[in-house]
């Protein structure tokens, strides 16, 4: 059965987005906003809900593109806060947030995510980025941000530490039993004792193993090191495809890699993200879709492309092609993605903003329930995904007309279920509690 995630930006997933007469702006400080989007997703039966997150505030270097572009998320809640909030007014979806390997430490990160896995009754998910912005590195007293290659082999170590100390404890450590005077079990315990190229880390976590076992784990990105990582440590894959076909080879390798790691296919999920616009009708979407366009001003949609490409277009015809893009520390997969649009399909610069903005390099599907619902179909059952991170371009009426429109559609034939399957985001999705790896000891009389 298809599973859905759902992209929440505090403005919405498309740059005009924010300026719709019906959007919300202030979901960036203001945490009872959250609550009502919360049950909204939740009413949807979707899988769960995703909040990106970073460390610092891209483009503080162009005050003009900072002032008019608020999807670089300039102020957001901290994630954890937000989302163990979010756990006192939710019941069934899956909450998932990004910390990076990059600049945190991994017995904080499991600590955090093991906290949120008991604060949600078992619906934590870690998204693992190595962070994409250099300049987050000034935020941690560092002078340059590190080589992708040293990040990635960083963040594999990093997964490892953080898996062993969720596993500290036995499932059934802590008997509390007020009787005998015993409160836990000494013998179900164990240290971790790593010492590795980054990380000494002893352990044990000072908090009990996570209802789910491990947090589920999210790897976003598409480059050789991020499918390995996922491929090996992950339960979930967020990745950039703005075609089927690209779309197959990417499900297709990604999941000869997860066999290649001794795991079943299945045990990964692959959601690519599909930025939705969907209207009652074909036409209402087209409206939708190109009200929200005109939004977008022209200086700010050429100064997005030019920080996903790492190059300054200003300096280019808006209507000649896309440059050569020189290598940066950035997000590989966008700046690919530009690429092949630009190769492929002829794109010129400002054709490439105009397509790229509203979806980010994702899919687009745009249309009524049905011709939004028929292509989500097409692509699950021709094994180009398992589901999707569904991005609405504004909030609340965006997320609303998914939720309203497209969710009946696909519960209608049978893809979406209609009910939780479960009670933890593992179980909805389908993906097995990990053993705690404790060899079996029979409790004491």
């Amino acid at each position: 059965m298809l599973k859905l995630s759902v992209f929440m930006s505090p403005t919405g997933g498309h740059v005009g987005g924010w300026r719709h007469p019906d959007a919300v702006t202030d979901a960036g400080f203001n945490i009872e906003r959250w609550a009502e989007l919360g049950k909204l997703v939740e009413r949807g039966k979707l899988d769960m809900m995703f909040l990106a997150d970073g460390n610092g505030v891209n483009g503080i270097e162009d005050p003009d593109l900072l002032s008019r572009n608020p999807t670089v998320r300039p102020v957001v809640i901290e994630p954890i806060t937000l989302l163990s909030t979010l756990a006192m007014h939710t019941k069934n979806v899956g909450l998932v947030a990004t910390a990076t390997t990059t600049y945190a430490e991994p017995y904080s990160i499991a600590r955090h995510f093991g906290s949120l896995d008991w604060a949600s009754k078992g619906r934590a998910g870690w998204n693992v980025v190595t962070t994409s912005n250099s300049a987050d590195s000034m935020n941690f007293g560092r002078d340059e941000h590190s080589e992708q290659s040293e990040r990635f082999e960083r963040a594999e170590e990093f997964v490892d530490v953080v898996k062993g100390l969720w596993d500290s404890w036995a499932d059934d450590a802590f008997v509390m039993d007020k009787e005998s005077g015993v409160f836990l079990r000494g013998d179900r315990v164990r240290l971790l004792n790593h010492k590795g190229k980054h990380f000494s880390v002893r352990g044990p976590l000072n908090c009990a193993r996570p209802p789910q076992g491990h947090p589920v784990v999210v790897v976003a990105g598409a480059s050789d090191a991020a499918k390995e990582l996922a491929a090996r440590t992950a339960d979930v894959i967020f990745t950039v495809t703005e075609t089927k076909e690209s779309a197959q080879e990417f499900y297709a390798d990604f999941k000869a890699r997860v066999v290649k790691h001794g795991r079943h296919p299945d045990e990964v999920k692959v959601f690519p993200g599909a930025s939705i616009f969907v209207g009652k009708t074909e036409q209402d979407a087209e409206d939708i879709y190109k009200q929200l366009q005109d939004l977008i001003p022209e200086q700010v949609g050429i100064q997005v492309l030019s920080r996903i490409a790492g190059l300054d277009l200003t300096q280019y015809p808006l209507d000649g092609p896309l440059p050569e893009m020189p290598e940066t520390r950035g997000i590989g997969s966008f700046r690919a993605a530009l690429r092949r649009l630009s190769d492929n399909e002829g794109y010129s610069i400002r054709e490439l903003y105009q397509r790229v903005l509203p979806a980010r390099g994702h899919i687009m599907m745009k249309g009524d329930p049905k011709q939004v619902a028929d292509q989500m179909e097409e692509w699950y059952r021709d094994k180009a995904c398992d589901g999707f991170n569904l991005v609405a371009a504004y909030l609340p009426g965006a997320l609303e007309a998914i939720i309203d429109l497209v969710i009946p559609e696909l519960q209608g034939r049978g893809l979406f279920r209609k009910e939780y399957e479960g009670s933890t985001l593992r179980e909805n999705l389908g993906l097995a509690r990990p053993a705690d790896g404790f060899p079996y000891i029979a409790p004491a009389a």
